[in-house]
């Protein structure tokens, strides 16, 4: 089997590497760690910001606008793969993990980059791409040229195809993205060779973590960029990793789509042996003087699964992306908060609550509807926005960490006019053009009012298209209007960081009219999220601290408005 980036002079063994300091006997539970109560920022790399003005962000333009960042009032930056990739799925098809793409830049911008993090005191958290690399990959390629049965087909899962001449998929699993989750080969004399399975696109194998070569592996990428000082790890379509030796059809329908949520039990997602991996890697993780971060996508079907990856030694937290997939509804944000909540502290871990992603559409645009939040999208409204900026209201005062992704600041929309010509998300093409992919949240962000590509680039045209309109809600626009979201952001999250006593971790819902969430925390601090459609007025001994709209007369908090609220003193 070919050895990752050869060049790095990586040694494939479980030796620890010079500099590695055990810390196995510190009970870290016991103590607050950075990341109990920190905040993270999503940047989406190739949609922040370009410095070398080929329409695509890199690492240089993240660099120059750090201070950006920081002046927000974060705690770290969550940033999306850099690796060296193809680009068939933005970066998540991993083509070398211990090297950067051309694209955005080299490993000595890589290292600037968390040098001057650390000089913010920002902490740099990287995604993790574990469950599958690129077919383009040395790995892959090399199996693809070997013969079946052997060594380095056994890095992935290669299978026999059914019916005459193996014409026929092994079973009919299904891909995340669409379509079947199967893909056959050619032989190298051009007959039918066997199929490989991909979870996601044909572009990305999965890899088998059975085998303790890829586990070796994948310890040493982790240290390779925890060496260089990366401070944690978002551990991309974590729950995918492990795989049942159970290969039976599960009576899919050719136009089922991908819903590991509400499936029953199914032998390729969620399987047991994900855990053992997540032990091993919360032990390379324990390796450093401070220990790393390891906080999962974590797709499950219900909530005593998620508890599992929770335990004390597994993850330290979870991302809730449930939460962008409920309907604007008092009891549905209760119940969920409380699901996940109750999840997290029950095994000492920390939920990261977030609103959005690279991978879900855009707050604003979800809450400018009243069906489902997955449902097809149309204009973008006031009530969008005042529902966005209450929802994260709600979010920043729970207990636990807190993730905002880029732009959710700005209160950017989702762009669903794209041109199909610019699109570029393999869910799009691979669904038969039913679902529109997530293009739409990944548009580069306008920095300033005018000029080409709204200050994202010299260019005017980027990677995908931006709207005109962004123009009005750009970072030098809002910077310049107090009531803006940019500065509704900053004021509330400096309000968080001062706010809560490192020992008010409990939450409690205080009884309310129908369609108010009254959230308690502490003995002095309340928040409340009015979801009904009356006002609702606060007492005359508590003073609001924050509100997502002005309040009337300083004590109605009216309709789709939130507020966090202080005892008077």
């Amino acid at each position: 089997m070919i050895v990752e980036e050869e060049a790095q002079k990586r040694i494939l063994d479980s030796i620890h590497l010079p500099g590695h300091v055990a810390s196995l006997d510190v009970d870290t539970e016991s103590s607050l760690m950075w990341w109990h109560k920190a905040v993270l920022y999503q940047v989406y790399l190739r949609s922040f910001a370009d410095a070398n003005d080929d329409g695509v962000g890199d690492i240089a333009g993240l660099i120059s606008r750090l201070p950006y960042i920081k002046e927000l009032g974060v705690d770290a930056v969550w940033i999306s793969p850099w690796y060296e990739s193809p680009m068939l799925d933005g970066g998540y098809d991993v083509r070398n993990y211990v090297d950067t793409d051309p694209l955005f830049g080299s490993l000595e911008d890589v290292q600037n980059l968390i040098d001057a993090s650390h000089q913010l005191g920002l902490r740099v958290v990287l995604d993790f791409v574990a469950n599958h690399c690129s077919s383009q990959h040395p790995w892959f390629q090399s199996a693809l040229t070997s013969s079946e049965g052997s060594r380095e087909r056994d890095w992935f899962y290669f299978k026999d195809g059914q019916g005459e001449s193996g014409n026929e998929p092994p079973n009919d699993w299904k891909s995340i993205f669409g379509g079947p989750a199967w893909t056959r080969t050619q032989n190298l004399d051009g007959s039918p060779g066997q199929w490989y399975f991909h979870l996601f696109d044909t572009s990305q194998p999965d890899l088998n973590w059975k085998n303790e070569e890829v586990l070796i592996q994948f310890d040493e990428i982790l240290r390779f960029w925890f060496d260089r000082g990366v401070d944690g790890c978002r551990l991309d379509a974590v729950s995918a990793i492990g795989k049942d030796d159970d290969y039976r059809d599960m009576g899919f329908a050719p136009d089922d789509l991908y819903r590991p949520d509400i499936w029953g039990p199914v032998p390729f997602f969620d399987a047991e042996g994900v855990h053992d991996v997540l032990r091993r890697w919360r032990r390379v993780a324990r390796e450093y003087p401070t220990e790393k971060f390891l906080v999962g996508e974590v797709v499950v079907r219900d909530v005593e699964r998620l508890a599992r990856y929770l335990r004390r030694d597994e993850l330290q937290s979870t991302l809730s992306f449930d939460l962008s997939k409920i309907v604007w509804s008092a009891d549905a944000f209760r119940q969920m908060i409380n699901t996940l909540h109750g999840a997290c502290f029950e095994h000492h871990s920390w939920m990261t609550w977030t609103l959005s992603s690279h991978d879900e559409k855009r707050t604003v645009s979800r809450y400018s509807q009243d069906g489902p939040a997955e449902g097809v999208l149309g204009d973008v409204t006031p009530t969008g926005h005042g529902r966005a900026r209450a929802a994260y209201l709600l979010a920043l005062a729970l207990p636990g960490s807190a993730c905002i992704y880029q732009g959710e600041e700005l209160g950017l929309w989702e762009v669903i006019d794209i041109h199909e010509d610019r699109l570029q998300d393999p869910i799009y093409f691979r669904t038969g053009k039913q679902e529109l992919g997530r293009d739409g949240c990944r548009v580069p962000l306008p920095w300033e009012k005018e000029g080409p590509s709204l200050g994202f680039s010299a260019r005017h045209e980027t990677w995908l298209p931006q709207p005109q309109s962004w123009a009005d809600v750009s970072v030098a626009t809002q910077l310049n209007d107090a009531s803006s979201t940019l500065h509704f952001f900053r004021a509330v999250l400096a309000l968080r960081a001062t706010i809560f006593n490192d020992d008010e971790w409990d939450i409690t819902w205080e009884p309310s009219p129908t369609g108010v969430l009254v959230l308690r925390r502490g003995p002095d601090f309340r928040c409340v999220v009015n979801f009904s459609g009356e006002p609702f007025c606060i007492s005359d001994d508590e003073e609001a601290l924050a509100s997502s709209s002005p309040l009337t007369d300083e004590r109605i908090i009216g309709v789709n408005n939130g507020a966090w609220l202080r005892a008077r003193r």
